[in-house]
């Protein structure tokens, strides 16, 4: 290389144009040897034959390259002829009997079809990318009281690291001092900040946006929910489809077939059909051409790449195109309930007060008690009255906690009992606020019970809620004809009342892990394929049995690794969008398949009827190649 040459390498270098360059690389050479080819065809016509041949055989070397590397490397490595290989036979075959311009035509086309392919790979790239500079590459280590930047791969489980405000968190980890407002939005979708405090999870790539806080890691930075988004899309890019996996299979097979028939052509219409020698080259050159599966080949993968990155875009993560195919197909979709069709938290319903009793002040003592608790119960009934309420909340005098039954205090000289029924004066219950308490059950309702003095006082009704879009998502299932229906450990009262509410078609009751199993084989025997949605440990054996196993985004690390495909924003309406981006996949993609095959079939036809010249061969044959990988482009929108 000249000093010229490598100073001009070196300034690319630290301009970073060759990594610019480097994504449109196939369209660059494509762009380049159409013009070679105008440049020969301006030659030809014009009487420079040697300069014409030497522009042509430019176009064949940089637009070919490409694919012939990437035919001659599959050939080697599988040991198999694929259609690459046998464009460069079509290309070679019509320079030997000297159609060059159809020849570097052929190969033009061919390079603009794979520079097609590249870009909608590029494009289901692009979600990961913009995951990837989400998480920042450094954080703010304290350790031994002082603080220094290390790069994220070097924290450990149990480091303490400095967030400031304005800063994107570096790792996921919970908070062990400060308070701030957190934007989740690239995790949740939510476009409210979430406010945050001591003890509570905060996640890698998501914004600090108030005040300083320190965290402690509780995850190492590849084990990160960012890394696993980037895992389980990368993932859905090398597992092919059924479909996918049949064409390839095919096309071994194939390309044999084609190659022995256009042999077999070099003599037999000589001998049958009394053609000339160069007519029967000819021929076999445009059968060459026009028999190459091409447009097949290209059929599917484009569409499943682009139905992958649409999905990735609205926080649908696929881990594999036989996933997304299989979603057009079901008969039956079974949820869990607690954190799916719930939101996983107990929330206060009702409270019932004493007459006499002043409600405010009451549920304020009660909650000042319970904060001193960490069941999810006593943490429902504290959340409720500090947004209901805005009072500081009290120290009991004495507080006494009774496992399995509920709490005992005193405070400001009252004697107070909270917890469930056993724990307070049974008849004090059948009596207290006529007849209610069994009607509030009846919904599914847990109740904690309050006495005070040994007078029962209030009832405070707590239920895991129904997610606000869970009866809009069952409704567009129901619609779509298939059939809901809810697995859940609970009780058959507390199912009943979440099955009405949430409007799935049946429900199951106190259904242990192997018991979701069991359902799910059954559901598989009568609807043949059958989606599980989940989001805990518990459901981990059902997502894996199941033919699509959706696991809600904010679900445990094990559903999330079980499951086909991840609901990032715990989102169920999604499930709807999954299964009509699924049903616009596997409709795109019959229609490549049939278009392919019947251009392919036609131009066969005309070419042994000797109506077919070269040109022709090459504009259809590569023509609907390009065409079936715009049609599959069509599902990035």
């Amino acid at each position: 290389m000249s000093s010229e040459a490598k100073a001009l390498t070196k300034s690319m270098n630290k301009l970073g144009l060759f990594e610019k360059i480097k994504p449109h690389a196939e369209l660059i050479a494509a762009g380049l040897s159409g013009g070679l080819i105008a440049a020969g065809w301006l030659f030809d016509k014009y009487g420079n034959g040697a300069d014409s041949i030497i522009a042509y055989l430019l176009a064949f070397v940089i637009g070919g390259f490409a694919k012939a590397k990437e035919g001659i490397e599959a050939t080697y490595e599988n040991k198999e002829l694929n259609v690459e290989m046998l464009m460069i036979f079509a290309a070679i075959g019509s320079a030997i009997i000297g159609y060059w311009t159809e020849g570097a035509v052929l190969i033009f086309i061919f390079a603009v079809s794979g520079a097609l392919e590249t870009y909608t790979m590029n494009k289901s790239h692009k979600e990961i990318s913009s995951l990837m500079k989400l998480q920042p590459e450094e954080a703010l280590l304290i350790s031994d009281g002082s603080e220094k930047r290390v790069p994220v791969s070097l924290l450990h489980v149990g480091d303490l690291i400095l967030i400031k405000p304005g800063e994107r968190i570096p790792s996921d980890g919970m908070i062990i001092k400060g308070q701030t407002n957190i934007d989740e939005a690239a995790i949740t979708g939510e476009s409210m900040p979430v406010s945050k405090g001591d003890r509570e999870v905060v996640f890698a790539g998501t914004v600090n946006m108030t005040g300083s806080i320190t965290v402690q890691v509780t995850k190492a930075s590849h084990e990160t929910l960012f890394q696993k988004i980037i895992q389980l899309v990368q993932s859905a890019q090398s597992e092919k489809s059924p479909s996918q996996q049949f064409i390839e299979r095919f096309e071994g097979t194939y390309v044999k077939v084609v190659l022995s028939v256009v042999l077999l052509m070099f003599f037999l219409p000589h001998f049958i059909l009394g053609w000339s020698w160069q007519e029967a080259f000819y021929r076999a050159m445009i059968l060459l051409v026009v028999a190459s599966p091409c447009a097949l080949v290209a059929s599917i993968m484009p569409a499943t790449l682009s139905a992958i990155s649409n999905g990735a875009k609205r926080g649908i993560l696929v881990k594999g195109g036989v996933h997304l195919e299989n979603l057009s197909h079901l008969g039956a979709i079974a949820f869990d309930k607690t954190g799916t069709l719930t939101k996983g938290n107990p929330e206060v319903t009702e409270v019932i007060v004493k007459d006499g009793l002043d409600r405010d002040t009451l549920i304020w003592k009660a909650a000042s008690i319970e904060s001193h608790s960490n069941h999810p119960l006593a943490t429902a009934i504290v959340k409720y009255v500090k947004s209901n309420l805005n009072k500081e909340l009290l120290h009991p005098d004495s507080l006494e906690d009774i496992p399995g039954w509920g709490v005992k205090a005193t405070i400001n000289g009252e004697n107070w009992k909270i917890g469930k029924a056993a724990f307070v004066d049974q008849e004090l219950i059948e009596k207290f606020a006529g007849g209610r308490i069994k009607e509030l059950a009846t919904y599914g309702n847990t109740l904690v019970f309050i006495e005070i003095d040994g007078e029962l006082s209030a009832v405070i009704a707590m239920k895991d809620v129904v997610r606000e879009e869970t009866k809009l998502a069952i409704d567009h299932l129901k619609k779509q004809g298939i059939r809901t229906v809810m697995l859940t450990g609970d009780s058959e009262k507390t199912a009943r009342a979440i099955a009405s509410e949430s409007h799935v078609d049946e429900f199951f009751a106190e259904c242990l892990p192997e018991v979701k199993v069991e359902k799910l084989k059954k559901l598989k025997t009568k609807y043949e394929t059958v989606a599980m949605v989940g989001d805990g440990i518990n459901d981990a054996p059902a997502l894996a049995i199941a033919n699509v196993g959706i696991a809600m985004g904010g679900g445990t690390d094990v559903a999330l690794e079980t499951a086909d495909i991840v609901l990032m924003k715990n989102d169920l309406p999604r499930i709807a969008e999954a299964i009509d981006l699924s049903k616009r996949m596997n409709k795109i993609i019959k229609q490549n398949v049939i278009f392919s095959i019947t251009v392919i079939m036609i131009l066969i036809s005309s070419n042994f009827f000797q109506i077919l010249d070269l040109p022709f061969g090459v504009i259809g044959h590569e023509g609907s190649t390009i065409l079936v990988i715009l049609n599959s482009l069509r599902l990035l929108k």
